[in-house]
């Protein structure tokens, strides 16, 4: 029977999300359905159906991403893509891709990202690994400060209604922002602070840092109860922290380290170069560890590589390889200067040669094109040229979303 590919109803919503369940073999709880609706635009919700049923689908939310040189540029944060397990190895899945970025390129967004349940399934549809994100899992005790650090200001510890503003105001601060960073409207942050039935039994703490009267740091995080032979062994897992100071982000950790009975820590989705990290005076001890994060999709080339800050003045000529996305295929001149950026199409010799996959992967300044050049993905055609463009796209600090969507 044959499938077919459009955007759903406000009435096939419920069903679509109960498919998606399915695909990654989960259940629907009505707090699921709740917090999904708060952010669902489900005239970007694509779904296969067979037969009148749901069997697949993949989903975009409007957002608008920072990029390095610090503006924000409409993205789309690609979601709830799944194929139920019934019909999977069909073709689906890439006609669904097709579907959405046919619709991307209507709509006039530069940009998709989006994280994987799987790292090898987007490659080919020309979405890169931009952003690494780091696992942190630390015996507390072992956790001092190099010498030097003193924790100043003042910690408190408040409900979710009074901390969500204070939050947002850290969230939202140009000192916080980093590439990969998502602008959150009111829906999004009431999403992405969510409270349900499951977190009865472990409530959502929340704590924030003030200095001088200003909140600069804030942290949520769950604390696990265990007592085994009646000895404390509590353990918290850090679900977000965020700091818009040093100081303030210093001793936010210095706080969730330091909660009384309290044996382990563990965190996910950290920046790769979590400051942490050079805080300790023991780093191995945290277990710091890497997995593949955020992945990044030039929807339209010269549109998104316009968008984007460089650093100095030059100009550097790409040949791009994109049969998924032919209408990017070609070669680009990127000019840029202290005013902006323009990137056109050129006849001028390439300098560099790669794919749409290695552009998404380069574009928030967290990969550079050398290290894909090692790895066998970029090809050099001029000399220099590699060095040249990884001195214009590299970026400090490095690329991190803070929440996965």
């Amino acid at each position: 029977m044959d499938v077919e590919i459009r955007p759903i109803t406000e009435d096939e919503f419920e069903p679509a999300l109960r498919s998606l369940e399915a695909a990654f073999s989960g259940g629907l709880t009505d707090d699921d359905l709740r917090q999904e609706r708060l952010v669902a635009e489900t005239d970007r919700w694509h779904a296969a159906f067979e037969g009148g049923r749901i069997v697949g689908g993949a989903a975009a939310a409007s957002y608008r991403m920072t990029v390095p040189g610090g503006g924000q540029v409409a993205t789309a944060g690609i979601t709830a893509v799944g194929v139920q397990p019934t019909h999977r190895r069909r073709g689906i899945n890439t006609a669904l891709m097709r579907v959405q970025l046919d619709d991307l390129r209507e709509r006039g967004e530069p940009l998709a990202a989006l994280f994987a349940s799987e790292g090898g399934i987007y490659g080919r549809y020309g979405y890169g690994m931009a952003a690494f994100l780091g696992e942190v899992n630390l015996e507390v005790e072992r956790s001092a400060f190099v010498r030097g650090h003193r924790s100043s200001g003042r910690m408190r510890l408040v409900d979710r209604a009074e901390a969500l503003p204070l939050m947002r105001g850290v969230y939202d601060s140009e000192q916080a922002r980093r590439p990969g960073m998502i602008a959150v409207d009111d829906r999004w942050w009431e999403w992405l602070f969510y409270e349900s039935s499951k977190d009865k039994d472990e409530p959502v703490k929340y704590v924030v840092h003030e200095q001088d009267g200003t909140v600069d740091a804030y942290a949520t995080y769950k604390v696990k109860h265990e007592w085994p032979e009646s000895i404390a062994k509590l353990e918290v897992t850090v679900r977000q922290l965020i700091g818009s100071t040093p100081q303030g982000w210093a001793d936010m950790w210095r706080y969730l380290f330091d909660i009384d009975l309290v044996h382990s820590l563990n965190a996910w989705n950290r920046p790769v170069d979590e400051p942490l990290l050079d805080l300790m005076q023991e780093p191995r001890r945290l277990r710091f560890g890497l997995k593949d994060g955020l992945y990044v999709r030039l929807v339209d080339v010269p549109a998104a590589l316009s968008a984007r800050g460089y650093n100095g003045e030059e100009t550097v000529v790409i040949e791009v390889i994109d049969p998924f996305c032919p209408w990017n295929e070609g070669r680009y001149a990127i000019t840029t200067a202290p005013n902006g950026a323009s990137c056109e199409r050129t006849t001028v010799g390439a300098q560099i040669a790669c794919t749409a996959t290695d552009l998404g992967a380069v574009y928030l300044g967290g990969t550079g094109f050398r290290r894909l050049h090692r790895a066998g993905r970029v090809q050099e055609l001029m000399p220099g040229a590699l060095a040249l463009a990884d001195a214009l796209f590299t970026t400090d600090p490095a690329p991190w979303c803070s929440f996965l969507f």
